[in-house]
């Protein structure tokens, strides 16, 4: 694996922001393809499929299409997106386990022919507008210490994935494999181990009834780390993941995943300005020109918890740091550790990819934070 390029955030920014103003939501396109390659390193085996969901941006997707990865997609937009850019058919997953008949119907007509379920209901609905498409159970899995919890929402309970896998055999599908997700930003590797286990037995229970299943998708949830004072915690975990996958599965299984924020999200910056200061109960408040309602948002969806830099100098406060509307849910953090802050000064955020950008509204008239794509 290369060493990660070294961009000079601090001064990349501020001739950025001399030329373009704030706010600024910019793009590494060489820290994208280091993802990728990080990605394949350390899970050889495994075939990455782009999470959509986690920042659809078309120059991310152009970048990952030139990088020959994969898509998981959940809409007729997201899959008429990345197939209109050149992604082909056959790198798509539709990975929604509850798919609107027209979007079945859509995903026939374009030939892609690989999805996800989790219930009967289902499978019906995929034999009738999709006939004959390949399917994977999605099977609910321990999500325990995830910061979002999918297991609520969808999978099959495991006891169920075998019946489910033949009734799909008797309606004309292709039961090609087991798909599972142990939660977004999940740091407990017990998560995938114990989902890995599951898909085993699964996988020798298909091949003692004559239905050998081909495919392996282990989901996403691969965390990434916020802070520069934090470890990488993909590093132990996939050096754990692979060898299980070693272990437990034929070489002849097809093995994929779902990365949307290990790979989109360490390559991306928010820029902001400080456009309001004052004082409040004894403690600093600055306001600045993007917060919740815009590429902060993540703070609200995903839980963000992000790292906030400054190029002033000084001594530091606990101080609160607020956005740009009128509602005051737009509190972005009350306990940042700052030098004082003048009106103009420049706030950054790093890791910040991911669940940010892609759910930013126009709330109060303020549009998202501009796109810059830098290498």
């Amino acid at each position: 694996m290369k060493k990660r390029s070294k961009i000079n955030i601090k001064k990349t920014v501020s001739e950025l922001v001399r030329k373009e103003g704030t706010p600024l939501f910019l793009i590494s396109k060489s820290r994208l393809l280091e993802q990728v390659e990080k990605f394949r390193t350390l899970l050889p085996q495994v075939k990455p499929y782009y999470a959509m969901k986690a920042n659809s941006h078309r120059f991310i997707l152009k970048t990952f299409i030139k990088a020959g990865i994969g898509f998981d997609v959940a809409s007729i937009n997201e899959m008429d997106t990345v197939l209109k850019l050149g992604a082909r058919p056959d790198d798509l997953i539709f990975a929604n386990t509850i798919k609107r008949p027209e979007a079945l119907r859509f995903a026939a007509a374009r030939e892609v022919k690989l999805m996800t379920f989790d219930s009967e209901y289902e499978l019906y609905k995929i034999a009738k507008h999709a006939p004959g498409s390949m399917v994977l159970i999605r099977i609910k899995v321990p999500n325990v210490g995830s910061v979002i919890e999918l297991s609520l929402k969808f999978g099959a309970e495991p006891v169920d994935a075998m019946p489910l896998l033949i009734k799909a055999h008797h309606l004309g599908l292709k039961p090609a494999g087991v798909s599972f997700h142990v939660g977004s930003q999940s740091t407990n590797v017990e998560n995938y181990l114990a989902s890995l286990e599951m898909a085993s037995i699964i996988f020798s229970d298909a091949k003692l009834k004559q239905l050998p299943l081909e495919i392996l998708d282990i989901g996403g949830g691969f965390p990434i780390r916020y802070s520069e004072h934090d470890k990488d915690p993909f590093l132990p975990m996939a050096s754990h993941i692979k060898k299980e996958l070693k272990r437990l599965f034929d070489p002849s299984v097809k093995i994929m995943a779902e990365p949307g924020r290990c790979l989109a999200g360490p390559s991306c910056v928010l820029v902001m300005t400080v456009v309001g200061k004052s004082i409040r109960a004894n403690k600093h408040w600055y306001y600045l020109d993007d917060g919740v309602y815009g590429s902060l948002s993540g703070i609200i969806f995903d839980h963000g918890k992000y790292q906030y830099k400054v190029m002033r100098k000084g001594i530091k406060q606990i101080t609160t740091l607020a956005g740009p509307s009128c509602d005051s849910l737009d509190i972005i953090s009350v306990s940042e550790d700052l030098p004082e802050l003048e009106i103009g000064d420049i706030i950054y955020v790093e890791n910040i990819g991911a669940y940010s950008w892609v759910t930013a509204t126009n709330f109060n008239g303020i549009p998202p934070a501009k796109v810059l794509a830098i290498d």
